[in-house]
């Protein structure tokens, strides 16, 4: 399949553009109410900062603009929503509902260190 390693650089690019996109969903849904979502309140301020975090990191990483700051932000609210959510009802993320959490957390820690790529504001 060596073939493929020619288009890496167009599939890292898709990767990272349709993450930055699903991410910046659920930020939308936090933040307005969108997709079914429940828009977080003044009362709950933990939930307004992941809001503005998955928004604003999600565009931001979907244009590939400040993309590793972006990311390596957006990998550690993903660890701590992790910790914070999902990890007390069992040691295991299938087991405790966090697969996306931890998913999310390592796509975006190797986002951080790649780069934008091909495709990206940043050109990095």
């Amino acid at each position: 399949m060596k073939f493929l390693s020619r288009l890496e650089p167009v599939a890292y690019a898709a990767l990272r553009i349709v993450s930055g996109f699903l991410f910046t969903c659920h930020g939308a849904q936090k933040l307005f109410g969108s997709f079914g979502g429940h828009q977080a309140s003044i009362h709950a301020p933990l939930m307004l900062v992941a809001g503005i975090i998955e928004f604003g990191g999600g565009v931001l990483i979907l244009l590939g603009l400040l993309t590793r700051v972006a990311a390596f932000i957006a990998s550690g609210e993903m660890a701590v929503g992790y910790f914070m959510a999902h990890a007390g009802k069992g040691f295991f993320p299938i087991q405790n509902g966090g697969e996306l959490a931890v998913v999310y957390c390592f796509l975006f820690l190797f986002i951080a260190c790649r780069g934008a790529g091909k495709f990206g504001v940043d050109k990095s």
